[in-house]
């Protein structure tokens, strides 16, 4: 199947998936290209005994159900962006199974949260945490309380950048967000000094020494970002250099903003700026809707 330039959203009838919905729907017509609903039902084993057939009207009765989630999340869609052409897909059978595979060939996936209950519904537990993981295109989480406000709306994009190959993707992403927004562009880089100077002389000094680092740390910033400020000249960008722990530091920077951008190594979770409790820690704390962009598959 070609790839298509579209935005697919997880639908559960969840408050958490109908904010999510919303969110996707201004993404979608702010980058101009159409929406797809995606929902997906399983047949409950309690319902008949092993071996045996499920009635035909259990399924009915199934995909109605799926149906009417559809056509209550298009209506949501539609008050965002009355004019945005909306597709659907109803699959019976794994959630997981049902967005991986839409994500060979998407823009990008976007799924609702509770927050600190983990993911709701379709999107609960092992689901989020697998499409997130093992996705080809990029996953955007939306929680229930990230909504969309008249101060949001217009905020900036944040990115994480801490200068490997998956973060130089991540950044791309975020730069095509801004360009596509008309947003300004928030690049935060993070560095720690795990010594702690005991003396005043030392604490001088090492004060010194870290304003050298800072400076280095801002111009290695800046020639990462150069291919990206020469290719979108229109996207406005302010560089942060964080002497603070990832999680805090882009937390910070995402309050008001419409999308904070992370870059997740492979299969194993998340490394470098996102090592482990910090990637579950932003999902849960972020400010603002965050999407996770993963290296290209070998």
């Amino acid at each position: 199947m070609a790839h298509e330039d579209i935005v697919v959203v997880a639908v559960d009838g969840s408050e958490a998936s109908n904010n999510a919905v919303r969110w996707a729907a201004n993404t979608a017509l702010k980058r101009g290209i159409p929406l797809r609903l995606a929902s997906s039902y399983t047949m409950p084993q309690f319902l008949y005994a092993e071996g045996m057939v499920p009635p035909k009207e259990l399924f009915d009765d199934l995909q109605n159900e799926t149906f009417q989630k559809i056509e209550d999340a298009r209506a949501i869609a539609h008050e965002v962006a009355p004019d945005l052409k909306i597709g659907h897909t109803i699959a019976e059978g794994s959630p997981i199974d049902m967005l991986l595979e839409m994500s060979n060939d998407v823009t990008m996936i976007v799924m609702g949260s509770r927050g600190m209950g983990g993911l709701s519904g379709m999107v609960m537990g092992s689901v989020s945490a697998s499409v997130v993981s093992h996705a080809s295109c990029p996953v955007v989480v939306v929680r229930e309380d990230n909504h969309v406000t008249a101060d949001t709306k217009y905020g900036p994009i944040v990115v994480g950048v801490d200068g490997s190959e998956v973060s130089a993707k991540a950044t791309e992403y975020a730069f095509a967000e801004a360009h596509a927004r008309g947003a300004e562009l928030l690049a935060v880089h993070t560095w720690m000094d795990m010594q702690v100077q005991a003396s005043l002389v030392g604490l001088s000094a090492a004060q010194q020494e870290w304003a050298e680092v800072e400076k280095e740390q801002a111009n290695l910033l800046t020639e990462r970002l150069a291919p990206l400020v020469e290719k979108y000249p229109d996207v406005a960008v302010r560089k942060i250099i964080a002497r603070d722990r990832p999680v805090r530091a882009l937390s910070e920077a995402a309050e008001g903003a419409q999308l904070l951008v992370v870059g997740s190594h492979g299969r194993g979770g998340f490394k470098g700026m996102l090592l482990g409790s910090t990637s579950r820690a932003l999902l849960q704390a972020a400010p603002c809707p965050m999407m996770v962009v993963r290296p290209d598959s070998d």
